[in-house]
């Protein structure tokens, strides 16, 4: 967090996102007494999983990415649960539909809350999807298909939110007063 020197595996370009995709996943693999092997397989899903998402959005958005890292946990969560490839698909959509208007506010302490918050709605989202719930197509964001609900997001995140980034990065670095505008 803010810019450590400390190395961490990365996850679509971002050390918050590398560990975010990585630790809750070897922490859950070890509550649940799982074989290497499986968690390693539930590791890959939940990097490729926040890669999919990532790559929507682009490098650089007010998208926060520890979200779709989050999101991604969620996925993996419901795999190494031995969920449905279905299950997995509505954890996805259920932690997107929840919290996918987070913003990014720049690396720092608050990503670890931001973080928290996403994988406390990816839980409930796993919650949900082994139950068969849902968030439906036309709620929000969602669509009927998994990949159609992830591009909306990305071009959510990489043109939707394009101005918002801007406005962030001159309020952090005070070049506008908001009480002011």
């Amino acid at each position: 967090m803010a810019g450590s020197s400390m190395p961490v595996v990365i996850n679509s370009g971002s050390g918050n996102q590398g560990i975010t995709v990585t630790v809750p996943v070897v922490e859950f693999a070890k509550e649940l007494h799982l074989t290497d092997e499986e968690m390693y397989r539930a590791l890959c899903v939940s990097n490729l999983v926040g890669v999919a998402i990532k790559r929507h959005i682009g490098k650089l958005s007010a998208f926060c990415g520890a979200i779709s890292a989050s999101t991604a946990v969620g996925a993996a969560i419901t795999y190494m649960r031995k969920g449905s490839f279905e299950e997995i698909c509505y954890t996805i959509t259920n932690t997107l539909a929840n919290v996918g208007g987070v913003v990014c506010d720049g690396a720092k302490a608050s990503c670890a809350a931001k973080i928290a918050a996403g994988l406390e709605a990816a839980m409930l989202a796993d919650k949900m999807a082994a139950k068969k719930r849902h968030f439906a197509p036309g709620e929000g964001l969602v669509e009927e298909d998994i990949e159609k609900t992830i591009a909306n997001i990305g071009a959510m995140g990489r043109v939707g939110m394009a101005s918002t980034d801007v406005e962030i990065l001159h309020l952090m670095l005070g070049d506008v007063d908001p009480l002011a505008q």
